[in-house]
C-alpha cells in the first residue's frame, strides 16, 4: 500500500474488522497503519473539520472521536489513557490539537517509538494540517534540554586516535549484511536492504580515513551544524553519490549507523538507549527485524580550530556493546510538562 492511493484501504480493512482502538496490534500486522499513510489518512480525512469556539478538554475529545471515524474505529465511550500505551493504543499514537507552534506534553515521557498526531488549527477553528511525527523526531526538537528522560555517557580517551570495539555486527543484524551499498537504494536515509549493510569492520576502514581531516566551525552554539558537516563526509566516505538527512535515528538509515561528533565529554544520546533490544522502526521489515543495540555507532572526537573542526579520533562500536566503552551516566531527568517549540514551516504554508 502507499499513501497516495491505498491508504484508505487501512481504514476499510479496520472498519470491517470490529476492532476497537485498545485492541492492540504488531507492527506487522495488516492493520497496522504505517506512518506515512497515517498522516495521509488524517491529513486529508481532518482538513477543515471545525473547532471554533470549543472549550479545549470538548475540542479534544471531538477531535479524537473523529479521528476513529477517519481510522475506520468505533467510537469508544470514553477515551482512556492506558499507560505505558497512547492514547490509541491499537496504533500507538497520540493526538495533540496546536492552536500554536508550542507543543506540550504533560506528564509523560516521550517514547521513541511512539507516533505523535500533531493537528493544526488555523485562526478559523479549522483544521488544516496533520503532522506525524516519532517520539525520536520529536527529541531533536527540543532546545531546552527539559525531556523526560534522556541518556548520557561519558567521551573517555584512548590510547589510540583509532578504535574498533565490536569486531563483528550483533549475531542478529548477520541476515542484513553484504559486501556493497545496493545501487537501486542508495541513498543514506532510506531504509536498509537485506544483503547491503556493510559489516563494521569495513565501515571502520571507510571512516578512519576522515580523521585527521577539518571542516567549517560555524560555531560553538552551532553543534547540530557542525554534525550535519561531518554526517556528510561519512556518507561521502561510505560511498553514497549524495547527502540526505531527514532527522531520524539513526542518522544513516540505510547503513544502520548512528553518528556523533564529540567536542566535549559527555555524549548526548537522547531517547534512544544503545543497548536496547527494542525493534527499530522499518517499513518493509516485519517488527524486530532490526533492534536499537544492532544499530552502529561512530563517535568521533573533535577539536575546534578558529574557524575550523578538525576530526582527531574515531570509535567505532555496535550499540550492544557502547557502554563497555563509554561510561553511562545513571540516573533520570524528570519534569511535569514538555514544551517543545515547532520550528517555523513545521506545519507546512498553510498553518495559520
Amino acid at each position: 500500500m502507499n499513501a497516495s492511493s491505498s491508504a484508505f484501504d487501512y481504514a476499510a480493512a479496520i472498519r470491517q474488522s470490529g476492532l476497537n482502538i485498545y485492541d492492540l496490534l504488531s507492527k506487522d500486522s495488516p492493520l497496522f497503519i504505517p506512518t506515512r499513510d497515517l498522516e495521509h489518512l488524517l491529513d486529508v480525512g481532518l482538513r477543515g473539520f471545525p473547532t471554533a469556539g470549543m472549550p479545549l478538554r470538548t475540542r479534544s475529545k471531538v477531535v479524537k472521536s473523529e479521528v476513529c471515524k477517519v481510522l475506520g474505529y468505533p467510537l469508544p465511550k470514553s477515551f482512556r489513557k492506558c499507560k505505558p500505551h497512547a492514547r490509541f493504543p491499537g496504533q500507538n499514537f497520540d493526538t495533540y490539537v496546536q492552536a500554536s507552534d508550542n507543543l506540550q506534553i504533560w506528564n509523560e515521557e516521550l517514547r521513541p517509538r511512539r507516533r505523535y498526531v500533531l493537528i493544526a488549527v488555523g485562526d478559523d477553528g479549522c483544521v488544516n494540517r496533520v503532522n506525524v511525527v516519532t517520539g525520536a523526531m520529536l527529541a531533536k526538537l527540543d532546545t531546552t534540554g527539559t525531556l523526560t528522560q534522556k541518556y548520557q555517557a561519558r567521551l573517555v580517551p584512548g590510547t589510540s586516535s583509532h578504535e574498533l570495539i565490536s569486531v563483528n555486527d550483533t549475531e542478529h543484524l548477520l541476515p542484513m549484511i553484504g559486501s556493497a551499498i545496493s545501487a537501486a537504494d542508495a541513498l543514506p536515509t532510506s531504509e536498509p536492504q537485506r544483503g547491503s549493510v556493510l559489516p563494521i569492520h569495513l565501515v571502520f576502514e571507510r571512516l578512519c580515513q576522515l580523521v585527521g581531516k577539518t571542516f567549517a566551525n560555524v560555531g560553538h552554539l552551532q553543534d547540530r551544524k557542525r554534525g550535519t558537516e561531518l554526517h556528510r563526509l561519512v556518507c561521502q566516505a561510505l560511498g553514497f553519490s549524495s547527502y540526505a538527512d531527514d532527522g531520524q535515528f539513526p542518522d544513516v538509515l540505510n547503513q544502520l549507523l548512528e553518528v556523533k561528533l564529540q567536542t566535549s565529554p559527555t555524549i548526548d544520546l537522547g531517547l534512544v538507549e544503545p543497548v536496547s533490544t527494542e525493534p527499530l522502526d522499518l517499513d518493509r521489515y516485519p517488527e524486530g527485524t532490526v533492534r536499537q543495540c544492532d544499530v552502529r555507532y561512530a563517535v568521533f572526537g573533535g577539536e575546534t580550530h578558529g574557524d575550523e573542526v578538525k576530526i582527531t579520533s574515531l570509535v567505532l562500536t555496535t550499540g550492544e556493546d557502547f557502554f563497555k566503552r563509554f561510561p553511562r551516566f545513571e540516573g533520570r531527568v524528570l519534569n511535569k510538562k514538555i514544551q517543545i517549540p515547532l520550528p517555523r514551516g513545521f506545519f507546512g504554508k498553510t498553518k495559520g
